[in-house]
């Protein structure tokens, strides 16, 4: 795999971890409902599926790392083209941006393992 398409993969993973920690971590707190746009009760009322839907972005990240580490292409692939479906499903059904933060870089990585 190309030094791009390690870069861009490794990218998606760490923003994967980032969404992790703030949906497991910090959802009902200042910088959580900051970021979500959340007022402190729908973050109390909802932390418990943020902690389950943080998980996920842990497992999606860890599956990337891990394809990374076996430098095999087909593994990395899938779990970009999870992102993507995720971050497509996003931003259909929650907020636009999530097309950009979470789609668009996956998008791009998985052009690099692909083709570089």
């Amino acid at each position: 795999m190309s030094i791009i398409a390690i870069v861009l993969t490794v990218l998606v993973a760490l923003l994967h971890l980032g969404f992790m920690v703030l949906e497991m971590v910090f959802w009902t707190r200042p910088l959580g409902r900051r970021v979500f746009g959340l007022d402190p009760q729908v973050a109390r009322d909802s932390a418990k599926l943020a902690m389950n839907q943080g998980l996920y972005n842990g497992f999606l990240a860890a599956g990337l790392l891990w394809g990374l580490w076996l430098d095999a292409r087909g593994i990395t692939l899938f779990f970009l083209g999870c992102v993507v479906v995720a971050g497509l499903f996003g931003a259909a059904t929650v907020k636009r941006s999530i097309l950009y933060v979470q789609a668009l870089p996956a998008i791009l990585a998985a052009i690099a393992v692909h083709y570089l």
